[in-house]
């Protein structure tokens, strides 16, 4: 019995660290904000400038307007205007 304790301690610490080194799920999710994709009234929260909150977008793919979108893949949406950006733009006029 005596060497069947550090075996299993041995396994013990083994899966502990391959458990610590594994990517987490949060990464998996992770999200960015991507402006210039949202339809109007289809943004998500704190537009800028012109909007207040969620859905108050004034124009289609308007520059200072974001969604969530899973990270990596903002700047390969493709909107009549380009692609989205990472980066906020001017407000419409």
């Amino acid at each position: 019995m005596n060497l069947l304790t550090p075996t299993l301690l041995a396994a013990s610490v083994a899966a502990a660290i391959a458990a610590a080194s594994a990517t987490p799920a949060a990464a998996a999710d992770a999200k960015e904000k991507c402006y210039g994709i949202a339809l109007k009234g289809q943004n998500d929260c704190a537009a800028g400038p012109g909007t207040t909150c969620a859905g108050t977008s004034k124009v289609d793919y308007q520059q200072n307007a974001w969604k969530l979108v899973p990270a990596g893949t903002c700047e390969t949406i493709k909107t009549p205007g380009g692609h989205g950006t990472l980066t906020q733009g001017p407000a419409p006029v």
